[in-house]
């Protein structure tokens, strides 16, 4: 009995090897069809999550990145996807405008969902940068602060909106509005900020973009809180109604997030009497025609978008609405949509030129190796030029009679370097 019980066990050993080295081998063999031991890629899949900004204090919100987003990789899985895997899209975290949740959703999305890449983050504050440079994860979206800049892995669908001094800041959005008033020659550029770090930032390089376009710098205020609207906004406005030599500047330039700033700003301008030029980054948004107090505040201010926008004939822009109107029928499209959208073709198109044998290492050897992409939609990229400044392109809408209408189509300009 116990010889034949050990030649039972010893037969059984055998076999159990030959199954474990049988189950070893074709692991591998499905591991190297699917890039090794990368999170987030199988032979069949991509896994894609974002970050975005979806509630926040203030109001302000990027929730429809995650539809532009899904609208972009719905099409390219309908297309058989990239090099024969579809994405698995995982929609967005929300931080809340937090820093440290915004850190806490990009560790949840590497480290429990298992996620290759970032796709949309659109936060302002977002806190996840250091953690996913430090994993070598990469990340695309709105490079609205400098968290991005600098990065290896952070892909800006307009690059680095945050450089540092000496490298290339845009001026794009000062030669767009020159070109629309007829010259800048004689006429002053006053710029309203938060004190929120990426407010401040760009009221630097944005009114270095003016200055490059040859506009009078009447001066730069960033003591407006970032966490709500102000009670009272008559300080900030005599503030401005007096920079220009004792007199009201030609153009106002906003640089916060959020509507109901700009909605405060504009209406107490208005009321004390402003009738220059009223403009910013985020006011192109089909939902403040719902509201008739917005609309108002908001009638005549000219909109910056760094993409071309929905009123254009563009193909491409076409193509975007059709993308929507599939997997969303009867959205309204938002600069937050379009956002999400155009951060997922640039995604798309570096996986595309990543090929099949497809590993974070080799995905970001191919965006830090010389990429270059254009798209009439939102410019053009190149990285790893754009890791370290702007892009410099962006289009002009102007609301007038409520609607928008395209003021200047999407250009791109040459930077200077940021003094």
């Amino acid at each position: 009995m116990a010889r034949g019980y050990g030649v039972a066990v010893r037969a059984g050993s055998g076999l159990m090897v030959v199954a474990a080295l049988l189950a070893g081998c074709a692991a591998q063999q499905r591991g190297t069809a699917a890039g090794g031991d990368t999170p987030g890629v199988t032979d069949t899949t991509i896994k894609i999550g974002g970050v975005l900004t979806k509630t926040s204090a203030s109001g302000y919100s990027t929730k429809d990145a995650e539809l532009g987003a899904k609208a972009r990789f719905e099409r390219a899985n309908a297309e058989g996807g990239v090099h024969g895997r579809k994405i698995e899209f995982l929609g967005a975290e929300d931080d809340g405008q937090d820093a440290a949740k915004g850190d806490a959703a990009a560790k949840k999305l590497v480290q429990k969902d298992q996620v290759f890449a970032l796709v949309p983050v659109h936060a302002p504050n977002f806190g996840g940068a250091a953690f996913l440079e430090q994993q070598g994860v990469p990340w695309f979206g709105w490079a609205t602060g400098p968290q991005w800049c600098g990065t290896k892995t952070g892909f800006g669908y307009n690059g680095c909106l945050a450089p540092k001094t000496g490298a290339g800041s845009q001026t794009w959005w000062g030669r767009q509005l020159a070109d629309l008033l007829g010259g800048a020659a004689g006429k002053s550029v006053y710029v309203q900020t938060s004190d929120s770090s990426g407010s401040k930032y760009g009221g630097t390089t944005i009114s270095q973009s003016f200055v490059a376009a040859g506009f009078k710098l009447a001066g730069v205020n960033s003591g407006l809180p970032a966490a709500a609207p102000p009670p009272d906004w008559l300080p900030y406005v005599n503030k401005i109604m007096t920079s220009n030599d004792g007199k009201a500047p030609d153009i106002v330039v906003s640089v916060i997030a959020g509507t109901k700033f700009n909605v405060g700003l504009y209406a107490a301008l208005k009321r004390a009497g402003y009738k220059g030029v009223l403009t910013d980054a985020t006011s192109y948004d089909a939902a403040i025609l719902k509201d008739p107090a917005s609309a108002q505040a908001l009638e005549g201010v000219i909109a910056a978008p760094m993409f071309e926008p929905f009123e254009s004939n563009a193909p491409e822009v076409a193509r975007l609405k059709q993308d929507v109107e599939k997997v969303a029928p009867g959205t309204v499209l938002t600069q937050h949509l379009a956002i999400g959208y155009w951060a997922a073709d640039i995604f798309l198109d570096m996986a595309n030129k990543t090929g099949k044998d497809l590993t974070r290492e080799k995905f970001l050897a191919t965006g830090n190796g010389s990429y270059a992409y254009e798209n009439a939609g939102f410019g053009k990229v190149r990285y790893p030029k754009d890791h370290t400044e702007p892009n410099g392109c962006g289009a002009l809408v102007k609301l007038e009679g409520g609607a928008f209408q395209v003021a200047k189509s999407m250009k791109c300009f040459d930077n200077v370097p940021l003094k």
